[in-house]
């Protein structure tokens, strides 16, 4: 088989590959944002019932999959393999002291202190949420040809962008609780509300935290701006890009 032949059906298999998991991405994504802001809201974080218990087991869940997702598609921007092993050995850190941190049937971790505990893990968690958004948009924006993979990257950059906000936004509030301007539980529903006010602002609509500190708001605009501009730019760029058929 000649050498271009090879290296074109190569190309073909990585973009097959980079298309299905930025779909992935996006289902896992959506089941978050979903589950953040409509089963969160049935659940009593307080004194937990069985059904409060399972939510929460299965938000953690789908958090921990997406961690994998993350990496998974981190393997279609680098062949890097040093960054690739230790974003691994880091996501799965996380995602095992997370989970049994805070599995709500038993307490399988006894944490000491339990805000020194969620602030280490959304300080690891971000820089490599930022790192993949990175990646992703330095793909979106390279190539000359229109595929269904730039498609579902765009979408899954713009849920990350919100996601990733989310994080951040989690993190300060953990630093200093209260700075939404109300009392949230640390974890899980301080984490939901803090998806509803990000997604709230990438989507520039009213949102119920009028009076949250002023980093926070400052960062929020940053967001909004940011998501705004990403936008405009997503758009002109596949607008721009003839099909393979063209």
């Amino acid at each position: 088989m000649p050498l271009s032949k090879l290296l074109s059906n190569n190309a073909t298999d990585q973009e097959r590959e980079k298309n299905k998991d930025y779909r992935n991405v996006v289902t896992i994504q959506i089941i978050i944002v979903i589950s953040g802001l409509v089963l969160t809201t049935f659940t009593n974080y307080e004194e937990p019932a069985f059904k409060d218990k399972l939510i929460i087991t299965l938000f953690s869940g789908f958090a921990a999959f997406y961690a994998f997702l993350l990496w998974d598609l981190l393997k279609d921007f680098t062949t890097n393999r040093k960054l690739i092993g230790i974003v691994l050995v880091v996501l799965s850190i996380i995602t095992i002291v997370g989970l049994l941190g805070e599995f709500p049937f038993y307490k399988v971790l006894k944490i000491e202190n339990r805000r020194e505990y969620l602030f280490a893990l959304h300080a690891s968690l971000f820089p490599i949420e930022v790192m993949v958004i990175g990646f992703a948009i330095r793909d979106l924006f390279s190539g000359n040809v229109f595929t269904s993979s730039k498609l579902w990257g765009a979408a899954a950059v713009y849920l990350m962008i919100g996601i990733s906000f989310a994080s951040l936004y989690d993190l300060l509030n953990i630093a200093a609780p209260g700075v939404l301007g109300v009392d949230l539980t640390l974890g899980i529903e301080s984490y939901a509300e803090c998806i509803y006010y990000s997604f709230a602002i990438l989507g520039g609509l009213d949102n119920a935290y009028q009076d949250p500190a002023p980093l926070l708001r400052n960062l929020a605009v940053i967001e909004a701006v940011w998501g705004n501009l990403y936008a405009i730019l997503i758009i002109g760029k596949l607008l721009g890009l003839p099909t393979k058929n063209e």
